[in-house]
């Protein structure tokens, strides 16, 4: 069974569940904790905050999918930090610095891999096509 949390600016609509359902829909078994749907639009400091104090409170092996991205829909790429025992999938784009930036054995890595990328990849919603 994974854990995977969910750190958005999405609010209250109904993008948090859709990507809830693309997740279920790959892995039936997961369960999903939403961490924070209210990160300020676009706001990647807070949602560096949020990822980094948060985090250490999940077991080992936890997914955790962090999707504030003034930068969707650009050519900027997907990574994957595993830190600690734990994974966090973001945008390039400066997220993950917090936990980056404190020494502890990281791996990033560029996720390219477009298996299971929904498609097509629409240019707004790469929660759902990509991250999900």
């Amino acid at each position: 069974m994974s854990v995977i949390t969910l750190t958005t600016d999405f609010g209250d609509d109904e993008y948090a569940g859709i990507m809830k359902g693309v997740i279920l829909s790959l892995n039936p078994s997961a369960i999903i904790v939403d961490v924070t749907h209210h990160i300020s639009s676009q706001d990647l400091l807070q949602a560096a905050y949020s990822i980094y104090f948060s985090y250490r409170y999940f077991p080992q092996g936890t997914v955790h999918v962090v999707v504030v991205d003034p930068t969707v829909g650009s050519d900027r790429k997907i990574i994957a930090l595993k830190k600690a025992g734990h994974i966090f999938l973001a945008p390039d784009n400066g997220v993950l610095t917090l936990l980056i930036n404190e020494k502890n054995n990281n791996t990033i890595s560029r996720i390219d891999n477009t298996r299971f990328f929904l498609d097509p990849v629409s240019q707004t919603f790469h929660g759902r096509d990509i991250f999900a």
